[in-house]
């Protein structure tokens, strides 16, 4: 029995020292980990559309009128001194006038001879006259119709520049085309 007994008491030592040497194993983690974000939808088709192109901005006055007139053809010829004689640069400003006019035919113009201070009124009344005529008849020279072309003297009674010099005389006899009716605006 004896032998038993310690047959007994060691096996139960070694199964004691056994479980002590033993470890469990260990528990697993748990370690979070964060899911990527599920990619975005791919984007819808795209619908092409066709668009005519955008006009163009004009930059300038309106084509046909009076502001056109003025800024693109010139609305003045300037004379010498008691002359109602045409210069090139006057026949040049009168032959962009009548291609301006043959392109609106609707239009109808007055021409205003004007003078400078010095002179009588009737002396400058009669030589507005002529620098009105002479500036009609080029203008019907060029294929202007003559029943669109009015003509008018105003001779020293209305200057486009005030004074007493001759920087202002220069300016005061002119030419002066006005657009009465038919400008486009």
């Amino acid at each position: 029995m004896r032998r038993l007994m310690m047959t007994s008491a060691s096996l139960a030592l070694i199964i004691g020292a056994a479980a002590c040497t033993s470890t469990p194993p260990p528990e697993p983690e748990v370690v979070e980990v964060e899911q990527p974000a599920p990619p975005p939808p791919p984007p819808p088709p795209v619908e092409v559309v066709e668009v005519e192109p955008a006009e163009p901005i004009p930059n300038g006055p309106v084509e046909g009128s009076v502001a056109d007139f003025q800024v693109n053809v010139g609305d003045r010829v300037y004379f010498d001194l008691d002359q109602y004689r045409l210069s090139a640069d006057a026949q040049s400003v009168l032959q962009r006038q009548a291609a301006w006019l043959s392109s609106y035919p609707d239009v109808n113009i007055l021409v205003a001879g004007n003078c400078d201070e010095r002179g009588t009124r009737e002396y400058n009344l009669a030589l507005g006259e002529r620098r009105a005529s002479v500036v009609k008849d080029y203008l019907v020279d060029l294929g202007v119709d003559p029943a669109r072309i009015q003509t008018v003297s105003y001779g020293k009674e209305r200057p486009i520049a005030i004074g007493s010099d001759e920087q202002a005389w220069a300016q005061n006899r002119n030419g002066f085309t006005q657009i009465l009716s038919g400008a486009v605006g």
